[in-house]
């Protein structure tokens, strides 16, 4: 385990010292152009996307990444773990499994429940964050927005916004079928049909399936932990009745099923466990867009239907002993409705956009946890029996199983609104929201055991223990959410912005806090422990943040053959959602609202195409997070660096173009990028964590008319780096980085 030092400014040297051996040897193609969001928008067209619409129709200024088909192509961009790791200040950690899609931006982001940052697929918002890994082989452009974008995309969205558009049938029709192989017998298949059958109606279809044997083993049992077998496929229709309409569907489904889970022990430094690990998911995502153009501008209709049904199953403890397992299975259905409207865009001065959401969601869940022999015996007998020597127990069966059932409705409503005016080169925007939301939890915990009281060796007494505990809690919660901006044009040069905005991540339920509630009075019948009040410590409250930013964006050269953007922000976060100690003497943790957190950072990027051929591309960050008041009531962390949120982060691309003059090849690409990461917090403490560490890429390309082959080597220099960080039980585990990967891709056009 690597442990993070103060002076960590001379890790990001080394980086920068990779990038500089990269750009000499190669030479390079732009991967990413950093714009204001106004400037973002132009490349979208409006009968594909919404959130397209959304930024532009305030025409307000921001940070933006903008990754297109090219360069998706280039980066063998497959999902939306691999587009984030293009982006500067956004971090997206590959541990456990799929279901661990937590993004952290600016200091802000949390392991478990809501997210920070939003994703949208397709004009749709994607509700469940263990939805958030997903495999999207079909994707058009991602557009990722930093900071909180409240205002149009409402809350979980106080970090970010990824946004998402697929291949649309109606402006790339073909057939694109990708072929992959790489190391640790990794294979990928997609195929895509696009048909334009004429000017008003086209179909597309893609499928896919990847699978992959596993890099990390089990030393307890041989096997390989981190395999999976995943398939899906995505169905898009576009229908242009007349001029003024226009009808998008687009229907997706997955299904996962995956080992995952490669956490490693510290004190032996071995992956070892003897419970089986698992995580298995099927997801569905409908969405159909209606726009309507009118003489004063567009009217939109977005309505989704969306479903996840999945189950993870740990070895909780996750050692060779038999402690306890979990199984989290659940199954999920919502809706969302969105209505909104925008004026005309050539409106040379006032810009304007308004809209409705609305959304409802049903979850239905089962996480009981089993405890074996070892886990009665040191976490339950032992505390008891320590307690009253005299009289020890002993339990009637050395299993035991805490059950635990939940049905969660909840379901909101918003409305908003941004104006924006521009004149003598100043925009001027002013955006509201007013969301609420409702959520209920009714919840049903029970255990059926039993334990006998010996004294002398003998049976003394037999206890039986029989729990049902049912309730019903609820929480609502209104949140006004503002923003400000102004932006000033400099002639042909670029612009300067500043922005103020309010951001909200929403409250909810902790829902596994209460195998250990239902532990607690479990112990409480036998003397120890201390009871929870369940209402008081599952429920937390929501998350609020203003950001305060300025930056700009310069093309010193009149045109963006170098173009390069700054922007420096402050993060102001109270009632920040945290995992902290409960009264009594316990090992359980409870998210809460314990903390007031600061985020101060710089982000910046830098693009030159230096010739025809030839191109280069840097996006950096530097996020300083720490807690201005935290207290979990066993330690004072003020001043310490938030954990789990990285302060650099680093992406730096190069390639140069050879034309070739030949009837079956026309050229062939050379590019090399790095990505670096860190330092990373552990714990609270700052006691632990990853120091700061660069993965090397390399890639060459030889391109055709209709087809491409490309090979591949990730992580060149085999860099070992940890990825996650826990404690169970009093023990310490990490998650090892991936290492190195040779692969090789083909692309057949059609």
């Amino acid at each position: 385990m690597q442990l993070m030092t103060i002076n960590d400014i001379a890790a990001p040297v080394r980086g920068v010292v990779l990038i500089l051996i990269c750009v000499v040897a190669f030479t390079a193609r732009a991967t990413l152009i950093d714009t204001p969001v106004a400037e973002v928008d132009t490349l979208w067209l409006d009968e594909v996307t919404v959130s397209a619409v959304k930024c532009t129709a305030s025409d307000k200024a921001g940070a933006a990444s903008r990754i297109d088909s090219r360069h998706i192509e280039t980066h063998d961009v497959l999902t939306v773990r691999d587009a984030i790791s293009l982006t500067p200040g956004i971090y997206l950690p590959d541990y456990g499994s799929r279901m661990t899609g937590t993004i952290y931006s600016r200091g802000i982001g949390a392991r478990i429940d809501q997210p920070a940052v939003a994703l949208i697929v397709d004009n749709v918002p994607v509700l469940c964050k263990e939805n958030y890994d997903m495999d999207v082989p079909d994707m058009q452009s991602v557009d990722i927005l930093r900071g909180p974008q409240s205002v149009l995309y409402g809350r979980n969205s106080p970090a970010g916004v990824i946004n998402i558009t697929t291949s649309s049938p109606m402006t790339s029709p073909g057939a694109l079928v990708t072929l992959q192989g790489s190391s640790h017998s990794t294979f990928r298949v997609a195929a895509r049909h696009n048909e334009r059958f004429n000017d008003r109606f086209a179909l597309g279809i893609t499928a896919f399936y990847h699978s992959t044997a596993g890099e990390f083993r089990n030393e307890y049992n041989g096997l390989l932990t981190d395999n999976e077998r995943s398939t899906g496929g995505r169905f898009k229709a576009v229908w242009h009745p007349n001029d003024k309409w226009t009808l998008t569907n687009s229907f997706s489904a997955g299904h996962s099923r995956q080992g995952g889970y490669p956490y490693q022990w510290v004190e032996t430094g071995r992956i070892a466990h003897n419970d089986t690990c698992f995580y298995r998911r099927t997801n569905v995502l409908d969405a159909l867009t209606v726009t309507k153009r009118t003489d004063w501008g567009q009217l939109m209709s977005v309505t989704s239907y969306q479903m996840i049904d999945d189950n993870m199953t740990l070895d909780q403890d996750f050692t060779p002993a038999p402690y306890f397992t979990l199984t989290q299975a659940r199954t999920e259905h919502a809706v969302t409705q969105e209505i909104l409207a925008r004026g005309n865009r050539n409106a040379h001065e006032w810009q304007w956009l308004a809209g409705a959401f609305g959304f409802y969601r049903h979850l239905t869940m089962s996480a009981p946890v089993t405890f074996a022999d070892t886990g009665i015996a040191e976490l339950i007998e032992k505390h008891r029996n320590e307690a009253a020597p005299s009289y020890p127990i002993a339990w009637q069966e050395r299993t035991m199983l805490l059950g635990s059932d939940f049905i969660m409705p909840s379901h909101g409503v918003a409305s908003y609104a941004n104006v924006s005016y521009a004149s003598g080169g100043w925009t001027f925007n002013v955006g509201v929201r007013l969301d609420y939301e409702y959520c209920r939890l009714n919840y049903h915990s029970e255990t059926h055991t039993g334990y006998n009281i010996m004294h002398d060796g003998d049976v003394y007494s037999h206890e039986a223990i029989d729990i049902d505990d049912r309730g019903r809690m609820s929480r609502d919660q209104l949140q006004f959410l503002p923003s400000f901006g102004v932006s000033r044009q400099l002639q042909s040069v670029g612009a300067v912005w500043a922005t103020v905005s309010k951001g909200c991540k929403a409250g909810g339920f902790n829902t596994q806090m209460f195998s250990d509630v239902l532990q607690q009075r479990l112990m409480g019948m036998m003397g120890i422990g201390a009871r929870y009040d369940a209402d008081r410590i599952v429920g937390y409250k929501p998350e609020k943040l203003w950001n305060y930013e300025i930056g700009a964006r310069l093309t010193p050269l009149g045109s963006d053959l170098l173009a390069a953007t700054a922007s420096a922000y402050l993060v102001d976060c109270t009632d920040r959602q945290l995992t902290t100690f409960p009264d009594g003497t316990t090992t359980g943790r409870v998210m809460t609202n314990a903390g007031h957190t600061r985020s101060i950072g710089v982000e910046t990027t830098v693009s030159w195409q230096a010739s025809e051929h030839t191109e280069l591309a840097a996006a950096y960050s530097f996020t300083d997070a720490r807690f201005v008041r935290y207290n979990d009531g066993k330690a004072d962390y003020r001043h310490r660096l938030i954990p789990y949120s990285p302060r650099h982060t680093l992406f730096a691309t190069a390639t140069q173009r050879v034309p070739l003059r030949c009837s079956w090849a026309h050229s062939i690409d050379f590019n090399a990028s790095v990505q670096g990461v860190g330092s990373i917090a552990w714990n609270e403490a700052n006691t632990t964590g990853q120091a700061f560490y660069a993965l090397p890429d390399a890639r060459v390309t030889l391109t055709a008319d209709k087809w491409s082959l490309q090979l591949w080597c990730k992580n060149i220099s085999d860099t070992r780096y940890n990825t996650f960080y826990f404690v169970s039980i009093g023990h310490e585990f990490l998650q090892r980085g991936r290492g190195r990967s040779l692969g090789a891709t083909v692309r057949l056009k059609i």
